[in-house]
């Protein structure tokens, strides 16, 4: 016979359950004594002495630690407490009652299957038992051990299965609210990003474009005034102002760019998203003569590369893939290409949604900043997604 692993921590429900059977077998006990002894009954002192050691053996087991945290030692003391009861059932009829807390001890301790056998059993016993006593077979002597057994399997197996449910539920409630957390985080990050790319692309469009505007008035200014102007020495001073503001301004970009910009060029930026990006071999390379970028040009480059090849990991099923970032002396363009299964971007545009490419949002980047941005695909052949963003004179 195989006993159950022990039991999991007790429950408020569980706790009021458990005290209930064991009040209800000790009253059990209690009346059979008390109705030995006021009837007299030839085994009365059996009776009792019986009553009182399966009282003290299942206290012994309520009570040892060993029966909770072993199977084995669950096991050996139920065995003990039929035995004994078994003993009792011998010596009076009213041992049979003892048979209805014996069903939920036994359904509680051991495997369902073994558990099922064991209430057989015990039901089988206490009709031999009262037949035995009686000496008479009657309905009753059938129907009562055999009901009380049909009820304590159900009521247990019900029970059972409400507290699989509300486990189930409550799992599902700490994962979702889990999830909710992981939400709110990532939507927090999302949304200090947004903010610093927006503070960026402000104070590169606004003040650092007015500053820089500022000094090429200014300079042009000096080369109209005469060498020995009186004004001229304050022009010159104004022009080392801005300047020196403008490199300020440009501190304040640096520090709201995007974490993958903090510590590098747009180049270098690339080259580790293509040596980090799982799944297909990703080659990164750069033609024409690199220059500097307006933060927003980098952080709109930056971002639809990794968009772009997210969804070649995710969607393309290809086995090379490759990142182009070219200079030329008004535009700078992207290009990602990869050899996957390809897909008709007619279709994705006339389902009315990105068909889980993300295609609108790279696109939209682009034309924030005056860009062209182009997809070229075909099923079977692979993808090609480009981005062309005009420089500004002064970047």
């Amino acid at each position: 016979m195989s006993a159950a692993p022990p039991s999991r921590p007790l429950t408020p429900v569980t706790r009021v359950l458990r005290l209930c059977l064991h009040a209800l077998l000790l009253g059990l006990l209690a009346l059979a004594s008390a109705r030995a002894v006021a009837g007299s009954a030839p085994r009365a002192g059996w009776v009792t002495g019986l009553c009182v050691l399966l009282a003290a053996v299942y206290a012994a087991g309520v009570l040892a630690p060993a029966v909770h945290r072993s199977a084995r030692a669950a096991g050996l003391w139920l065995a003990g407490v039929g035995a004994v009861w078994a003993a009792l059932l011998a010596v009076s009829p009213e041992g049979v009652w003892i048979a209805f807390p014996l069903y939920f001890l036994e359904l509680h301790l051991l495997r369902l299957r073994w558990a099922l056998a064991a209430v057989a059993a015990t039901a089988s016993a206490a009709v031999a038992g009262f037949v035995a006593h009686t000496g008479s077979v009657n309905p009753g002597a059938f129907l009562g051990p055999l009901l009380g057994g049909a009820v304590a399997v159900a009521t247990v197996l019900g029970y059972q299965a409400l507290y699989r449910e509300s486990e189930r539920r409550r799992e599902l409630i700490e994962e979702l609210i889990a999830t909710r957390a992981e939400l709110a985080a990532a939507e927090r990050g999302a949304g200090i990003l947004a903010e610093r790319e927006r503070l960026a692309r402000e104070i590169h469009d606004t003040l650092a474009q007015g500053l820089s505007s500022i000094q090429l008035l200014l300079r042009a200014a000096e080369r109209t005034l005469p060498e020995d102007a009186p004004a001229a020495d304050h022009i010159a001073r104004a022009r080392e102002a801005a300047q020196d503001n403008l490199a300020e301004a440009r501190r304040f970009v640096r520090a709201l760019t995007p974490p993958d910009l903090e510590h590098g060029s747009l180049a270098a930026a690339l080259e580790r998203l293509c040596s980090g990006a799982p799944g297909p071999r990703v080659r990164f390379s750069v033609s024409g003569t690199p220059r500097a970028l307006p933060t927003p040009y980098e952080v709109a480059l930056l971002r639809i590369a990794q968009s772009a090849l997210g969804n070649v990991v995710r969607h393309a099923g290809a086995g090379r893939a490759e990142i182009t970032l070219t200079f030329m002396d008004g535009s700078v363009t992207l290009d990602v290409v990869d050899d996957g299964r390809g897909f008709d971007p007619a279709g994705v545009a006339a389902a009315g949604g990105d068909g889980g490419f993300g295609l609108p949002a790279m696109r939209a980047r682009a034309e924030s900043l005056g860009g062209l941005f182009t997809v070229e695909s075909d099923p079977g052949q692979g993808t090609a997604v480009a981005v062309t963003l005009p420089l500004p004179v002064e970047a």
